[in-house]
């Protein structure tokens, strides 16, 4: 699916880090969102993000300051990803 966005200019480039594309940033803080709230599995999110394993998405999160990954997130990630895909 494909969603447009209007963003004014000068927010655009605060939405991103400098060299990251606004597009990007806002996808990037959708997928963050929609995790935390734990509406999609890490491995969704890895999926959204394209990122290629668990070990570059731990980095990815860590970088945001998303490193709480408890018991119940586990759980939720392994009721809801298919670990073959």
């Amino acid at each position: 699916m494909r969603i447009s966005i209007e963003i004014p200019d000068d927010l655009a480039a605060s939405i991103a880090p400098s060299g990251q594309e606004p597009s990007r940033g806002v996808l990037e803080a959708v997928g963050l969102e929609a995790f935390r709230q734990r509406r999609i599995s890490a491995y969704q999110l890895r999926k959204l993000l394209v990122i290629p394993s668990r070990w570059d998405l731990d980095a990815f999160l860590k970088e945001r300051r998303v490193e709480s990954y408890t018991a119940e997130d586990c759980e939720h990630d392994l009721e809801n990803q298919s670990w073959y895909d």
